[in-house]
């Protein structure tokens, strides 16, 4: 399997069911050394794939690296505008890439993912935009599920998980067969896990959650292992506050200890 982008995989999130977007924990987090040595790697990722891109804009590989790219540099951008511009690029891209490869699971699965992030700038109108994701992740899906850790069937199972199920695509049953597969096709992959237990969190079926929960203490150790460098520290600053975050609520309540009865 191979693995297409390192960068934290919770596209997005709808808040309050109102269409609001936000981005991923690391994000907002604190800078360190670790978050700069991190950003000057996406800031030099970006501008190694738009010279590629520039320089072969007919290839279809290129085109949808630079998508890539572009959703990574947005996932730093600290304001609408930015993060806007950053996500047409990568919409233009990807399109680009279809238009050269009309196969190409990596080009509709960046642009759903660059269309995620123009969704983040529109406020209520991003709802528009949610049709053409779930249109862009289906057809990845299709073309090749397993790409980038079973990253199609994981965002369309934020995307039916979070969009309002009235106004939008909301659903949860969908939401629990695309978070539930990419959990099976890339068990090894945290990411997948801790989506499927926030999402029973949110269903307040606890049991599965406690379940689900246990089998990712089960490969959290080797992915830590596996999943290492710069290209990770991103993923892993998100992760983790989520992962303690969770084992803290479903701990189980701590048992009531008995009083003797006192003897007269």
């Amino acid at each position: 399997m191979g693995l297409a982008t390192p960068i934290p995989g919770r596209l997005f999130w709808l808040a309050a069911g109102l269409g609001m977007f936000a981005g991923p924990a690391w994000a907002q987090a604190p800078a360190s050394a670790a978050a700069g040595e991190f950003a000057a790697y996406v800031k030099q990722s970006y501008q190694q794939a738009k010279a590629r891109y520039q320089a072969a804009p007919d290839q279809a590989e290129a085109a949808w690296q630079f998508g890539r790219a572009c959703f990574d540099m947005a996932e730093l951008a600290t304001n609408k505008t930015h993060r806007a511009v950053l996500a047409e690029e990568g919409i233009a891209a990807c399109r680009e890439a279809i238009v050269c490869q009309s196969n190409s699971a990596p080009a509709y699965y960046y642009l759903g993912m660059s269309l995620g992030q123009l969704a983040q700038t529109r406020g209520l109108s991003a709802l528009r935009l949610v049709n053409q994701m779930e249109q862009a992740f289906r057809r990845a899906g299709e073309l090749d599920r397993r790409f980038d850790w079973a990253g199609p069937d994981r965002n369309l199972g934020l995307l039916y998980r979070d969009a309002p199920p009235f106004i939008s695509v909301g659903s949860r049953s969908k939401a629990r067969e695309h978070l539930g597969k990419a959990a099976k096709l890339a068990p090894q992959f945290p990411e997948n896990r801790l989506n499927l237990i926030e999402a029973y969190v949110k269903w307040h079926e606890l049991q599965n959650a406690r379940r689900e929960l246990t089998a990712l203490e089960g490969i959290w150790p080797q992915a830590r292992t596996n999943l290492t460098g710069v290209a990770w520290i991103g993923s892993w600053a998100d992760w983790e506050p989520r992962f303690q975050q969770l084992k803290e609520k479903l701990e189980p309540p701590p048992k009531a200890l008995s009083t003797p009865h006192e003897k007269d």
